[in-house]
């Protein structure tokens, strides 16, 4: 099993940056990657990026190319997500999500941290 648990969010100004961290404990050295989603209120939940366990190699939708960095500390076993830019939109529950294969479900997932950007 892996546990996931995100920073603390908060309010953020529109603008400026967020930064997240995600850290991994458990069985670490049975993950594919990590990932991480957001959820707003009446929306499907959006991925943000993802980024192999491993090798370290990132994947990130075109939604968000360009305004979102994934990175991870196999040392401190920590997956961190930097957004710039942020907007209002931005508004949302943000996820921390693991996996074990690239052909499996996110079956890791922390408890979310809601991020508020105000404008």
């Amino acid at each position: 099993q892996v546990q996931l648990v995100e920073s603390a969010g908060g309010v953020v100004q529109a603008g400026e940056s967020l930064r997240l961290s995600c850290t991994v404990s458990g069985r670490t050295s049975s993950l594919y990657a990590l990932s991480w989603f957001r959820q707003a209120p009446g929306k499907e939940r959006e991925s943000l990026g993802a980024i192999t366990w491993s090798r370290g190699h990132t994947y990130y939708p075109d939604s968000v190319k360009g305004r979102v960095t994934i990175s991870r500390d196999n040392v401190k076993n920590m997956v961190n997500l930097q957004m710039n830019s942020l907007r209002p939109e931005d508004t949302a529950v943000y996820y921390c999500a693991g996996r074990d294969s690239v052909v499996s479900q996110y079956e890791y997932w922390g408890q979310g941290t809601q991020v508020t950007v105000s404008s």
